[in-house]
């Protein structure tokens, strides 16, 4: 049996050991948004947030979120409005299919909580985890230097 928090939302479940965190927000909570690409940690689009901390949900069993924050994609708009990079990503064609994309924005988002105001290269390294197919990552840099530009106006 476990506990845990998605999206702000309290849940318990009995689980199998071995069913991994990914499976567990799609198959047992419906949270399709968490995708499954390599399943050996290595293309990022599995990101999610646990306990503040981006993790691969792939390389995580349910049974070790036990008790943990877990912020999937679908929990980061607030409100009905999107998050500053969400905004941003959709403005500056920071995606095109979309696979990639949760996992971006989660280690976008963490990048900006230790580096507000990221260089070019800074966002290069810290999106290096994920593997985008589809856009040659320029947009997505473009992408989360609007974000930084539009998170640190609203804090002043």
């Amino acid at each position: 049996m476990i506990r845990v928090r998605v999206n702000g939302v309290e849940y318990e479940r009995e689980v199998e050991p071995r069913l991994l965190l990914c499976d567990f927000l799609r198959e047992n909570l419906g949270l399709t948004g968490t995708h499954i690409g390599c399943e050996h940690g290595i293309c990022g689009s599995c990101t999610v947030m646990v306990n503040g901390y981006t993790v691969r949900s792939c390389l995580m069993f349910a049974v070790q979120a036990n008790d943990a924050d877990v912020t999937t994609v679908e929990g980061l708009a607030a409100g009905g409005k999107l998050h500053p990079l969400q905004e941003a990503f959709s403005e500056h064609y920071g995606l095109q299919c979309g696979f990639c994309t949760p996992g971006m924005l989660f280690s976008a988002l963490e990048l900006l909580k230790e580096t507000p105001k990221p260089t070019d290269h800074e966002i290069r390294e810290g999106i290096a985890g994920n593997i985008c197919r589809c856009t040659g990552y320029y947009h997505i840099v473009q992408a989360v230097k609007a974000a930084a530009e539009q998170m640190a106006q609203k804090q002043t």
